[in-house]
């Protein structure tokens, strides 16, 4: 079994990291490795989907038994699950800091939401994005009229870049992401969306690697659209929400023609309704909506200057350690600001020499490791910054320890110096070892070809 000693005599900060901020279901799952020892699983992908909190599990067996049909039961489940689905669309609201005519829409996930704004685009209006955007954030507004601005070196010059944009006018909205998915860095959301409303456009922020991280405060900054997802937001089951104001929702292309959606259906015809349920037609993922609430509930009772200083602590540890390792880059996409922007719980980094794949096979089957890797659903910018075959992404939060970037650190130092202690071979597009010893749980199928299968990393 491996173990990672962490030095004494550390800082106080560092010391304090020591404990996970908050507790979260699965923290000691133990991850076989490939010497046939186990050791306590260090997730480090929370950017991907984060644990689900402890306060989350708990609520989620808290509710199962009232688990039932939603709007159209009059049965005491029914009614008990209604009123439970709805709360969550104020708590939501509030989670955002949402104006009182805000509304709130439960959808799939971040790139549901996403589309289903594409939706309401204005006639004749364009979608003004940057290329450093996940594919979410992109891909939808490729189907309306749209135009795409590459970042300069500087945050202060990717500004101007937008404006002389918004200067040529007809851009209806301008779609942002509020922290970048690869490299965690956060751009000014709120400066962004006064340049958009300078211009008579409205901005939409791309908060699912955000939300997680930082407080926000729509009203405030006056961002006049807010997606994010659940998976992200330390709760179970697929479940996202778009928040934002009420009449380009309400005038748009219902995003499902269904049930619920409607005020009349004849044969040959339909009346749409307004408001939520335009776009939530079908039975809604209650569940999904629920947990994410009660996620949202407790992050917002964080002390959020204790909050930051463990996920910078954690942050800086993990920079400082790979900087010092020969071989390995910490990749940024804005180095030309003279104070480094703000980042959430995110680091990007490659060892030279080594494929990314390899790597997060190689931490993950010999030092229980858990890291992404690939070009994170943003193939533009990776083939920006000059990772055209990918790179590694650490990410941690609420439930990250500093054992975790320690072992992860301690890894990549030992990768660099002593190099592979097991052979690797490519099996369907992943690294894998020659040799697995590792077994799933019996009650997990093990399906040839699937494991690690990540389309998104692939050319």
């Amino acid at each position: 079994m491996s173990t990672t000693v962490i030095d004494s005599a550390l800082s106080p900060e560092l010391l304090a990291a020591e404990r996970p901020f908050q507790e979260v279901t699965g923290a000691e799952l133990a991850a076989p490795l490939l010497d046939g020892g186990t050791i306590r699983y260090a997730n480090l992908d929370y950017a991907a989907s984060a644990p689900a909190l402890a306060s989350v599990t708990a609520y989620l067996e808290q509710l199962l038994p009232y688990y039932a049909s939603v709007h159209r039961g009059a049965g005491y489940a029914s009614q008990v699950s209604t009123s439970v689905y709805e709360h969550s669309r104020e708590v939501l609201r509030s989670f955002v800091g949402g104006r009182t005519d805000d509304l709130v829409i439960f959808t799939r996930n971040t790139t549901d939401s996403l589309n289903l704004l594409a939706g309401c685009i204005p006639a004749g209006g364009e979608v003004l994005y940057l290329d450093i955007e996940h594919h979410a954030n992109l891909l939808p507004w490729q189907a309306v009229p749209h135009r795409s601005v590459v970042a300069r070196p500087s945050v202060a010059a990717t500004l101007e870049a937008i404006e002389a944009e918004l200067t040529a006018g007809q851009v209806a909205l301008v779609a942002i992401t509020g922290a970048s998915n690869v490299t965690g860095e956060i751009f000014p959301i709120a400066e962004t969306a006064r340049l958009a409303h300078r211009h008579g456009a409205r901005v939409v922020v791309d908060a699912a690697q955000l939300a997680p991280h930082r407080r926000l405060d729509i009203a405030r900054d006056n961002i006049d659209y807010v997606v994010l997802s659940g998976h992200k937001l330390y709760a179970p089951f697929g479940a996202g929400a778009i928040i934002g104001r009420a009449d380009w929702l309400d005038s748009g292309t219902p995003h499902l023609a269904g049930g619920g959606a409607v005020k009349q259906v004849r044969l040959d015809g339909v009346v749409w309704t307004k408001g939520p349920a335009r776009h939530e037609a079908g039975s809604p993922n209650v569940l999904g909506a629920a947990t994410l609430a009660r996620a949202a509930e407790h992050i917002v009772q964080l002390d959020e200057a204790s909050w930051q200083q463990h996920e910078s602590v954690l942050r800086g540890y993990i920079i400082e350690r790979l900087e010092s390792v020969d071989s390995v880059t910490v990749h940024r996409i804005f180095s030309g600001d003279a104070t480094p922007l703000d980042a959430i719980g995110v680091v990007n980094f490659s060892v030279a020499g080594y494929d990314a794949g390899l790597v997060a096979a190689y931490l993950s089957a010999e030092h229980g490791v858990g890291v992404r890797d690939g070009k994170f659903c943003a193939h533009p910018l990776l083939n920006r910054l000059g990772l055209p075959s990918g790179s590694l992404r650490a990410s941690f939060g609420l439930g990250s320890r500093l054992e975790d970037a320690a072992r992860l650190a301690d890894g990549v130092a030992a990768l660099v110096r002593d190099g592979l202690r097991h052979d690797y071979v490519v099996e369907s597009g992943r690294w894998v070892p020659a040799v697995e010893t590792r077994a799933f749980p019996e009650w997990a199928p093990a399906t040839p070809g699937t494991a690690g299968a990540a389309p998104c990393s692939l050319d």
